[in-house]
Parts: structure tokens; sequence; C-alpha cells
């Protein structure tokens, strides 16, 4: 096996080595694995030798499974907590990583587009999780730096039916793994486990709105986010509405960074989603308006609704943002009556 990398151009704040996501993952798979029983998973293997975890199709999965699929999408280098408060909506999941710009853009971003097929029988999916160090497809690997090496992978996919044996082996091959050493854990939306694992990008959500804005990354020093856990619904367009409205109406982010104070304050009055055009309405209600067309959604929607931006170099903190109860409570409670 082997150990950290080097990567072709590291950020200067982060550092000239990187760790390895999938070295980290490793143990955090193995360990899902063997307490499959106890967390109501499914596990086989594929005719290829993959192994296939099931957390929401065929078998029931749940909250801790759920809390723990999403520390295996942040490479090792986040953790991932469920705590009750007293709210109208009392389950929350919390993030937090040392190591914010590699285990949320370099592992837990869902950037890997995987498809086969067309028509009804087409698969597509994005793929999470430490094998996208591994396959390098997207340009966002070339602006980290950062290229993983390691002989076992995971990807994580957000789907409600199985892959087809060409897009295991199009992962097998881009991820340079034998088939034996890939896993694959589906998790669909309408899951407990699904819905947990998608709620708790709220940290990587805000990263990612980091990266569009420009801001650098390198000047990333650290951050935790949490959201609340919405109930999960078996249509497809109202689960995935509440899980973006999570974010959008509850989520609530901290970063530390370090640089001028004029740009930590920039940062923190465009970050929140309440600055896209689209605010306003659950995400399921836009995405009915824009056809279905998730492409015609403004991408800096998707954002926490408030956030806090701490400045280590001055001391100096700036907030902007508001939860949005009424509207969390539309999304998650669906039409009255």
């Amino acid at each position: 096996m082997n150990g950290p990398v080097t990567p072709d151009r590291a950020p200067p704040a982060l550092g000239s080595r990187w760790p390895s996501v999938n070295a980290n993952v490793a143990p955090l798979v193995d360990a899902l694995t063997a307490d499959a029983q106890a967390l109501r998973l499914g596990v086989e293997r594929t005719p290829g030798g993959s192994t296939l975890i099931d957390a929401g199709i065929a078998r029931r999965g749940g909250l801790e499974a759920g809390r723990r699929i999403a520390e295996i999408c942040l490479g090792g280098l986040g953790y991932v907590q469920l705590s009750v408060d007293q709210s109208d909506w009392p389950l929350r999941v919390h993030v937090h990583s040392a190591d914010p710009v590699l285990a949320c853009l370099a592992s837990q971003y869902a950037g890997w587009s995987l498809a086969h097929g067309e028509g009804k029988h087409a698969f597509r999916a994005l793929g999470s999780g430490p094998a996208r160090a591994l396959a390098g497809k997207e340009p966002l690997f070339d602006e980290l730096g950062y290229r993983d090496s390691f002989d076992a992978t995971c990807v994580v996919l957000e789907v409600d039916q199985r892959p087809p044996a060409e897009v295991i082996e199009k992962v097998v091959r881009d991820c340079n793994v034998s088939a034996e050493r890939l896993t694959l854990i589906l998790t669909p939306t309408r899951s407990l486990a699904g819905v947990v694992q998608i709620v708790a990008r709220v940290l990587e959500v805000a990263l990612h709105k980091v990266h569009a804005l420009g801001f650098p990354l390198a000047n990333v020093v650290d951050g935790a986010g949490s959201a609340p856990v919405p109930p999960p619904s078996a249509d497809f367009v109202t689960g995935m509405g509440r899980t973006n409205d999570a974010i959008l109406f509850g989520g609530h982010v901290q970063l530390y960074v370090e640089g001028p104070d004029d740009a930590a304050a920039d940062l923190a009055q465009a970050l929140p989603c309440t600055m896209s055009r689209d605010y306003g309405k659950p995400f399921a209600q836009i995405f009915r308006d824009y056809g279905f067309d998730f492409y015609r959604i403004d991408p800096l929607l998707f954002a926490p609704a408030s956030v806090v931006v701490s400045n280590v170099a001055s001391g100096r903190t700036f907030r902007a943002g508001a939860f949005a109860t009424e509207l969390l409570a539309t999304s998650f409670e669906g039409p009255k009556g």
C-alpha cells in the first residue's frame, strides 16, 4: 500500500504534502462492511468482484449508516455527528474538518459524472468520495494540485438502482485498481442514510461556493457546519428538495480564514444562499418552475442559510444570512390539509 502523496501543485498554506484520502477511508469502509447487519445494510459481491453496499434500496439502512457514509465521503478527514436540540426540527447533523478544502472538494463533492445507456433504462449518477481523487477526471483536481495513489477505493452514488457492469468497470479502469478493491455505496435520496449523507454536505456546499466566488482556497484554514435532518420522501423531487432546503433554509457554517479583513467581509456577505436570484421558495418548486432543468437554476443558490467568517489573522468575525424557518416548515411538512 502507498503512503501520502506529493501533489503536483499544493496551495502554500496547506503545505507540500497532503494525505491519501483513499488510505484514510479504507478502515472506515472495512468497519462499515463489518457492521452491515447492525446498520441494516446489504453487502454483496458483483459478478466482477467489487463490493456493493445497499444503504436504502432493498435494505432499510438508517441514520447511523448515513453518518458513517458521510465520513467516508469526507475522505476520512472530517467528523460527522448527530444531535438533538429544542427547535421544530430537532435532529441536526454537524460536520467539521480540519482540512476542509481537501475533505470537501477533493473527496466529498459529487463531481464525477457516471452514466451508461439511453432512454428509460439509462443509468445516471454523480460519484462522490475518495475514488474521485484517484480518477482525477475533473478540472478541479488540477486547480487543487492533488492526485491520490492507493490500491483500494470507494465511491458513493446517490441512486435508487444498482449500477450496470459498464459503470463499475469504468470506475475500476479510471481509478486503476482491481475490481476486488472497489467498494460502491448506494444511498438513495428517499432513504434515511441518503438524507443524512446529503445534508452532511453543508460544509462542502459552502466550500464549493467559496471556490466559485474566487476566494483563495489556500486561505481557508478550518471549518464546520450544521443543518437539520429532514424527513425523507418516497417522491424523488420532494425528497431532493428537502435535502437542499435543509441547507438553504437551516444550514449554518463557520469558516476560519486568513488574509485581509475586507476579503473576509466580502466573502461573508456573498456566501449565503440569500444572495441568489432564485432564493425565496422551496427548492422543489424552483426545480419545477424551471421545467426540471437543473442547469437553469442559479448556481449561487447552493449555499448555507447563515455564515460566519472568522479571520484568524486579525481576530475579526463577519456574519451574513439568516435562517428561514417558515420556508423550512413548508418544505419539510408538505401541503396542509
